[in-house]
């Protein structure tokens, strides 16, 4: 009884696999649970948080222990015993010194900190932007790949048909050998064209498999939906309003400037000096046997005030606003360019005959059967099927053209539709 469950299960679990498909929405859950490079790029934001921690700590106080002899002295005061019957003939002086940072300094470079872990979760956000782009972008290439091929195939069979009937003929002479030729010569250039794509298809479906972490994934398992060319007129009419607020390159650009400005307020505070206050303990130093006092230490802003620096930071600033708005014209022109060739594509997708390509294929056929009553020359069925194919092909380029500049739009919104 096990020896025939085992085959069952095995069985049961292959049909399972191969029946398995996926959408796009199940290949970027994948992606995104999976990918290795937004994964290190999540590493940096927690980094970031850590780098925070560390910068809201004080420094260490220093402590000295100084002018401590070993050996015995003789011709001084005699002092008590530190303990036991040690120290009546020894000195040493003890020093415990605190760094005070004035003017808000570490203050502000925790905040410099808290935007530069900003920053870093900007990175992450855009590095998965763009490698969703991207995968979206090949799942539209592999589906125009797999219509290809579909069509291709059925006119590859055509003429695979007709090159045996030809060469069949041509060796009885009843047709020219010329004809024959003409159509192994087309036969050979369809052949082409399947390895073209097929080496398309496996360049496209590994970059896939990268994305995703599935080195089992297989075309015959992608769901391709057909979705409804109307994306133009679902457009926001406040467009540009959106991008500005939600556009990683913006919203990164503006978190810059935030930290532009609280270097150039850490430069101005560096022009006050840090205190460093003393606790010093000396016994047999001076007149007096054990000595405690207390100090303070601070350099003289005399010859350097970090005009400098300070300087520097206000140009970057200015500097800042400028690729700033720089930014901001480039994403203006971006989306208006986009927006108009999406509702282009549109117009043309929405205007084109798919009527007539279901006529196309049956016309196909009859061109098949005419051919082999005479009604038809051989030079006539070639054009048609040339002419077929390229339609076909521009049709399948444009609407991948109108995803990929939906997708565009999308990642420079930096919202989907």
């Amino acid at each position: 009884m096990k020896q025939l469950l085992i085959p069952i299960v095995i069985l049961s679990a292959t049909v399972s696999t191969q029946a398995q498909s996926y959408t796009l929405n199940d290949l970027e859950n994948q992606f995104i649970l999976n990918n290795t490079q937004l994964l290190a790029s999540k590493f940096n934001v927690d980094k970031s948080h850590a780098e925070i921690i560390q910068e809201k700590l004080w420094p260490n106080p220093t402590l000295s222990i100084s002018e401590v002899n070993l050996w015995k002295s003789y011709n001084i005061e005699q002092q008590p015993y530190l303990f036991g019957k040690y120290g009546q003939n020894q000195q040493v002086a003890v020093e415990l010194e605190q760094l005070i940072e004035t003017a808000g300094k570490r203050k502000k470079r925790v905040a410099l900190k808290q935007l530069e872990q900003t920053a870093a979760a900007f990175d992450y956000e855009e590095i998965l932007r763009e490698l969703r782009k991207e995968l979206r972008m090949i799942y539209h290439n592999l589906k125009r790949i797999n219509q290809e091929e579909k069509q291709l195939q059925e006119i590859v069979q055509l003429y695979q048909q007709m090159n045996e009937n030809y060469q069949r003929q041509a060796q009885l002479k009843n047709i020219p050998t010329s004809e024959f030729y003409r159509i192994q010569t087309e036969l050979i250039a369809l052949q082409k064209e399947q390895i073209d794509l097929e080496n398309e298809r496996m360049q496209s479906l590994n970059q896939l498999r990268i994305l995703t972490h599935n080195d089992q994934l297989e075309m015959y398992q992608l769901a391709f939906s057909s979705k409804p060319s109307q994306y133009a007129q679902q457009l926001p009419i406040n467009l540009l309003e959106i991008a500005q607020k939600q556009n990683i390159g913006l919203k990164r650009l503006d978190n810059e400037q935030a930290k532009l400005n609280k270097q150039l307020e850490l430069e101005i505070a560096q022009k006050k000096t840090d205190l460093m206050l003393q606790i010093n303990y000396d016994r047999g130093g001076n007149i007096m046997r054990d000595f405690v006092g207390v100090g303070v230490s601070f350099d003289l802003p005399i010859f350097n005030t970090n005009k400098g620096n300070i300087k520097a930071a206000q140009i970057t600033i200015d500097q800042q606003k400028t690729n700033y708005k720089t930014a901001e014209n480039y994403l203006q022109q971006s989306i208006s360019h986009l927006q108009n060739q999406l509702v282009r594509m549109e117009q043309i997708l929405n205007n084109w005959p798919i009527n007539q390509v279901t006529a196309q294929k049956h016309m196909l056929d009859n061109y098949k059967k005419h051919l082999q009553n005479k009604q038809v020359s051989l030079l006539e069925l070639i054009d048609f099927t040339q002419a077929y194919r390229e339609a076909n092909q521009s049709f399948l380029a444009i609407e991948q053209t109108y995803y990929n500049t939906l997708e565009e739009l999308q990642y420079i919104v930096g919202k989907d539709f």
